[in-house]
C-alpha cells in the first residue's frame, strides 16, 4: 500500500492508506473528445477498446508524491486528470494528478501500461464538497518540458532548461463527473476508504511532443484563484545488463 497525505485549504492534512487504484480511460462527457483521444492513441499504436469509458485497476502503490518518475525508455508520457479520494472517514476529496503511461507497453495492452508508472498525485486537495456547485468550471491544464541541456538528462533532481509547452487545457466539464464514478463506485462496492480514482484524460494539443522531460499539472479553481499543483522530472534509467 502506499501512504499519501493530503493538505486542505484549512490547513489541515488528511493521511490516506490507499488499498485501490482505478484509473478511468475514455471518459469524456463529449463523445467527439472520446473519438479525439482513441485517435490519439491510435497513432500509438493502441487499439480501440471494446466499451467506452472503461476502468483500470492499477498496484495501490503507484500511487505516489513524487517529483521524479523513473522510466526504461523514452516513450513515455503523463496525462492531465483529478483524482477522487476517499479519505480514512470516507470523506471525498479531489486533487489534481498525472498519470505517467507507457506507450510502448501500451499498445499490447492499456492495463498492462497503467501498470508500468506511477499516478503522480498533488501533495494539496480540495473537499470535494467544497467545490461540487462549480465543478464544471474548474481548470485542468498540463505543461511539458523538454531538455535544453541533453547532458542533464536522466539525472535526479533535473528541472530541463528547455521552455514549457502547454500540452492540455481544458476544463472538468470535459469528464465525466466525480459524483459519476463515485456512483459506479458504490454500486461495485468499491467507494471504501484508501480508494483512489484517477479521472482519464482530456486531449492532447496537436504537434506537441508529448515524450517531455518534465510533467506539470494543474487544477484551478477561477472562483477562488487556488490552483493546484503537481510537477515531475521524467528520469531515464541506466540501460540494463544482460
Amino acid at each position: 500500500m502506499a501512504l499519501l497525505t493530503f493538505e486542505l485549504p484549512d490547513g489541515t492534512t488528511r493521511r490516506v492508506d490507499v488499498v485501490q487504484v482505478l484509473n478511468a480511460g475514455y471518459a469524456g462527457r463529449s463523445q467527439d473528445d472520446v473519438a479525439a483521444h482513441v485517435a490519439e492513441l491510435a497513432e500509438l499504436g493502441v487499439p480501440a477498446p471494446s466499451v467506452t469509458p472503461a476502468l483500470y485497476p492499477v498496484a495501490p502503490y503507484l500511487a505516489q508524491h513524487t517529483d521524479h518518475v523513473s522510466v526504461q525508455h523514452g516513450r513515455t508520457s503523463g496525462e492531465a486528470e483529478w483524482a477522487l479520494v476517499v479519505d480514512g472517514d470516507g470523506e471525498l476529496l479531489l486533487t489534481a494528478a498525472c498519470d505517467h503511461t507507457d506507450r510502448e507497453l501500451e499498445v499490447h495492452g492499456v492495463a498492462w501500461s497503467k501498470n508500468a508508472g506511477p499516478d503522480v498525485l498533488a501533495r494539496r486537495a480540495w473537499r470535494l464538497a467544497d467545490v461540487q456547485e462549480r465543478l464544471d468550471a474548474l481548470t485542468l491544464r498540463a505543461w511539458v518540458t523538454h531538455a535544453g541541456d541533453v547532458g542533464q538528462v536522466g539525472q535526479v533532481g533535473y528541472v530541463g532548461s528547455g521552455e514549457e509547452t502547454i500540452i492540455q487545457d481544458g476544463t472538468l466539464a470535459e469528464l465525466l463527473t466525480p459524483g459519476y464514478w463515485a456512483e459506479v463506485l458504490r454500486e461495485r462496492g468499491d467507494l471504501v476508504p484508501g480508494t483512489v480514482l484517477i479521472s482519464g484524460t482530456i486531449p492532447m494539443a496537436e504537434g506537441v511532443d508529448q515524450f517531455a522531460d518534465r510533467w506539470r499539472v494543474e487544477l484551478g479553481d477561477p472562483a477562488t484563484g487556488d490552483v493546484i499543483e503537481l510537477a515531475y522530472d521524467v528520469v531515464r534509467m541506466p540501460a540494463p545488463i544482460g
